[in-house]
């Protein structure tokens, strides 16, 4: 006799990857990877609360997409504008998607950066993606599909053998906890994954327009080439969707095999 993992609920595979009437929340939206990930979950049908602190940035992100996105400007670093983003989702009474994608890097030899410097890489990279699952707790556990989406990096898995000590530690840091929230939440049906993406043309990459830059990621994938930016759209929407209804507790490598080497 035919176990239940023989058995299918007959849905598309097109409609797995669909996120129709779905409410999603984007931090660090204002562009690079953060604007495109709300571009593509507003595309699977997703409503799209997007955050970040240039207000002009989100304005034309919402203006491009129409209907069913909507935006709040703050600091991701200030608990008050974390706190309001809580307060403006409960008002809607539903979250399905949490992207924690805001981030920076710092830079320079470790010995050189003050330690202000130091904690702010951690309050923006580590403590915001923690109290922003904190404070989203209560509507992701009463979410029935509910995706949390950390976004790491490669230098969470490897040393970016450099300056930015701040930012390898934070993202390793989120690597972990990506790992623990799954063991916390994963028999009360929220899924926790991690998308580690290594450089994507973007601002903080500089669109991957410096020769050398473009040259060392060519020589450290396998790929051998550097990554065009739709290339993270299909990874974002597996963790994002039932496409990954079976994945948690896991870090999603999209760099071209760069750690593998």
């Amino acid at each position: 006799m035919p176990d239940d993992t023989s058995r299918s609920d007959n849905r598309l595979p097109d409609v797995q990857w669909r996120l129709d009437g779905r409410f999603a929340l984007v931090t660090g939206a204002s562009s690079g990877l953060g604007a495109r990930f709300a571009r593509v979950l507003h595309q699977a049908g997703a409503t799209v609360l997007v955050t970040a602190r240039r207000a002009d940035r989100l304005d034309e992100l919402a203006s491009e997409c129409g209907e069913r996105i909507e935006t709040m400007t703050g600091d991701i670093a200030d608990p008050h504008h974390r706190e309001a983003l809580a307060e403006r989702l409960q008002s809607h009474g539903r979250l399905d998607v949490l992207v924690n994608n805001a981030g920076i890097c710092d830079g320079g030899p470790i010995e050189e950066q003050s330690l202000e410097e130091l904690r702010h890489v951690i309050e923006v990279n580590l403590i915001s993606v923690m109290d922003l699952c904190r404070l989203m707790a209560p509507l992701l556990l009463a979410s029935p599909v509910a995706s949390v989406i950390n976004i790491a990096s490669i230098y969470g898995v490897v040393s970016s053998r450099g300056p930015m000590a701040g930012y390898n530690a934070t993202k390793g840091a989120v690597v972990n906890l990506t790992r623990q929230l799954a063991a916390q939440w994963g028999g009360r049906g929220v899924r926790v994954n991690a998308l580690a993406p290594s450089y994507f043309p973007s601002e903080m990459t500089g669109f991957l327009e410096d020769k050398d830059l473009a040259r060392s990621i060519q020589e450290q994938t396998l790929l051998a080439r550097t990554p065009a930016l739709h290339e993270i759209d299909g990874p974002l929407l597996f963790l994002a969707t039932d496409a990954s209804s079976y994945v948690t507790g896991h870090v999603l490598l999209v760099d071209g095999g760069w750690t593998s080497v």
